[in-house]
């Protein structure tokens, strides 16, 4: 199927899918949109700083890994990255379809990222108390995406199991 036509089907199963939408579901669609093309733009322009940072500092000779600012620095933009985007793929699932609405496990997700880069950018006088709750929370959040999975795992197999199935009966 050449190009033109893929994209023509691919449009026509678009206007079919908005017309059965209900109108918060339309609704949804948009700004699902919209944070995609926000959340793409934060990604650019953070790719872009890290790669400007990171040039800088081999230009200059002050790229060494074992510095703990510089390995705060760079490691901290990194995860920032990872971070949005994870939320970017969540935003994408929701505009295609495959989830109504941003799923908890993917949030769990994000804010365990989010502690992580904490702990790489955490600087090294961070008194105990502070980083126990950073790990208590952590933990907490890992706990509860752990028991999320052994629930979803199931579920998830099934219908991967039924999928296969469909597809060997039509062949």
């Amino acid at each position: 199927m050449s190009k033109p036509t893929q994209f023509r089907v691919k449009l026509n199963e678009f206007r079919l899918q908005w017309r059965v939408l209900s109108f918060y579901e339309r609704f949804e669609q948009i700004i699902a949109h919209i944070l995609s093309v926000v959340i793409s733009v934060i990604i650019v322009v953070s790719l872009w700083q890290l790669i400007r940072a990171v040039v800088a500092l081999s230009l200059s000779g002050a790229l060494n890994p074992l510095d703990h600012a510089i390995f705060q620095a760079v490691f901290g933009m990194v995860m920032t990255l990872l971070i949005a985007m994870e939320f970017k793929h969540s935003i994408t699932r929701v505009m295609l379809r495959r989830d109504h609405i941003v799923q908890v496990k993917t949030v769990i997700l994000v804010a365990m990222l989010a502690i992580a880069r904490k702990f790489i950018i955490l600087d090294p006088a961070t008194d105990p108390a502070r980083i126990a709750a950073l790990a208590a929370a952590l933990i907490a959040l890992g706990s509860v995406y752990w028991l999320m999975r052994q629930r979803d795992d199931p579920v998830d197999a099934a219908i991967a199991e039924r999928a296969v199935w469909d597809r060997e009966t039509r062949d």
